[in-house]
């Protein structure tokens, strides 16, 4: 379809000028959401062809297919020399790991600036911001070479800290710095971890299929397994795992609506994907050394994070929580070393950005219009708010895991390879999922059902405004479709998975 059109570049630079021309907007700020909205749609459209066009088992006649002989195979592959005496090139391609995570940041980017249609406040800065968060997330999810790599995980730090920091809540500066602080600490532990792979391969390349061939022989297993407790942290911070998680909620609560949209949808997805593309393939030792690490990890995340929601007063803080439970599943399939169990957290990433988008979503309709999300304060919101509590509803029992919506296939996976890997033991973080369906139901009793509240005033709520209704409506029906026909993203994920085996066999 795209012959040799660089469709991967086109995709990222729209965004970026797109942000451009937000911030140059000058007195004409009200048309920033128009500019940003046709930016960012224009890289959806073009993300979706991109899927469509996708081959799922792909040979030559793959649109710029790129054959790894025995790492990733990539399409639409392109690559540019840049600072050639350092052997740093611009390379970017996709395969069934990088396209779902990379199609979900043009949709989550695209209906965010729809559901601030309202702001008010800065609308250029505010529009800009997202879109350069865009850039970012799709140079992480397509870039191929590490130093490229690094540049554009630091791009996103720096919108999402001034999006906090400016349109959030009352402990905003805290919560922006004590983001910036965790997040950048990480980073630079994975920066430390990538230099050392760099040097240690003894060639002149950041490319990481080059490390990766080079590491099999240069890459010892004491090397590796310091390499990959450096990048595990680097990426389990961003995750997060439990117990460098504690970031998370601050930024989430004082985080405007689609700043928390993004958070929970895109950044934390970035943890787990740089785990599965860097960490897992080209220091196979060194995971295979702290496999029953990364298992324990993952379990205290679920359970911690489950335990955790049943306390929290506030709706949004809650969903913060349960999102560092949802990423432990993505672990623990991970940890699993199989094919079921990577499948099973690739798809959950892109199933918990779905869902957890509609629950912070909802979070912010029921701050809008009732003027809290202090669970005390609400009751009987249905019936001032019948679409709203539906929505609400249907996103709450996404996320538990109902049958037909889209985590139950991807936890489902999960707690599968979990007991083809250990058995028993499965009973463990099986918990979560009674009290996983105890808080949300539990929540959802207390706020939208039962009498209405004398607490506030009410008189004043309505039902879901139409550029709420549209965003949150458009994700429902994708978790329905892929909760039926999970198969659909199953398919991309398949063939890519199965090199990360090979791999493992291959350096193990």
């Amino acid at each position: 379809m795209f012959g040799s059109i660089p469709i991967i570049s086109i995709i990222i630079l729209l965004p970026l000028i797109g942000a451009i021309a937000t911030f140059c907007l000058g007195r004409y700020e009200k048309y920033a959401k128009w500019v940003a909205l046709s930016f960012s749609l224009a890289a959806l459209v073009l993300s979706v062809l991109v899927a469509v066009d996708f081959m799922v088992e792909p040979d030559g006649s793959a649109t710029g297919y790129h054959e790894g002989n025995g790492f990733f195979d990539f399409q639409y592959y392109e690559e540019y020399s840049w600072i050639q005496s350092l052997g740093i090139r611009y390379i970017v391609g996709l395969d069934g790991i990088g396209l779902p995570l990379f199609l979900l940041t043009t949709l989550l980017t695209t209906l965010s600036i729809l559901f601030s249609w309202d702001t008010k406040h800065r609308p250029k800065a505010y529009f800009g911001l997202m879109l350069i968060l865009e850039v970012g997330v799709l140079g992480v999810f397509s870039t191929l070479d590490y130093f490229v790599f690094y540049i554009f995980w630091e791009v996103v730090l720096i919108p999402m800290y001034f999006l906090i920091g400016v349109w959030g809540g009352p402990r905003k500066d805290y919560a922006a710095i004590k983001f910036f602080i965790y997040t950048h600490i990480a980073s630079l532990a994975m920066l430390i971890a990538i230099m050392a792979m760099y040097f240690q391969s003894g060639i002149n390349s950041f490319g990481m299929e080059d490390i990766w061939r080079a590491g099999l022989s240069e890459f010892g297993r004491t090397f590796q397994i310091v390499a990959f407790a450096a990048t595990f942290f680097g990426f389990g911070v961003k995750l997060p795992m439990v117990p460098f998680h504690t970031w998370l909620p601050d930024a989430h609560v004082e985080a405007p609506t689609a700043g928390s949209v993004l958070l929970a949808g895109l950044l934390l997805k970035m943890g787990g994907y740089g785990i599965i593309r860097v960490s897992m393939p080209t220091l196979p030792e060194g995971a295979d050394a702290m496999q029953l690490v990364m298992a324990v990890i993952a379990v205290a995340s679920i359970l911690y994070g489950a335990m955790v929601c049943l306390a929290q007063r506030d709706l949004k803080k809650m969903v913060a929580y349960s999102s560092i439970s949802h990423m432990g599943f993505v672990l623990l399939g991970f940890a699993t070393f199989t094919q079921l169990g990577i499948v099973a957290g690739v798809f959950q990433m892109f199933a918990h950005g779905l869902v957890t988008a509609v629950l912070f979503m909802m979070c912010g309709v029921v701050q809008h219009h009732a003027g809290t999300r202090m669970i005390p304060s609400l009751g009987g919101l249905s019936k001032k708010m019948p679409n709203a509590a539906t929505m609400m509803t249907i996103g709450f029992l996404a996320s538990l895991g109902l049958p037909g919506l889209v985590s139950f296939a991807a936890e489902f996976m999960v707690f599968a390879s979990v007991y083809q890997t250990w058995g028993l033991w499965l009973l463990v973080p099986m918990i979560a999922v009674a009290v996983t369906a105890g808080y949300y139901l539990w929540a959802l009793q207390r706020s939208m059902f039962g009498p209405l509240t004398e607490n506030i005033d009410t008189s004043h709520v309505h039902d879901i405004n139409w550029f709420e209704g549209v965003p949150v409506g458009t994700l429902i029906a994708l978790i329905a479709i892929f909760g039926v026909f999970p198969l659909v993203v199953f398919k991309y994920i398949d063939p890519a998975v199965r090199i990360v085996q090979v791999l493992f066999a291959g350096g193990g």
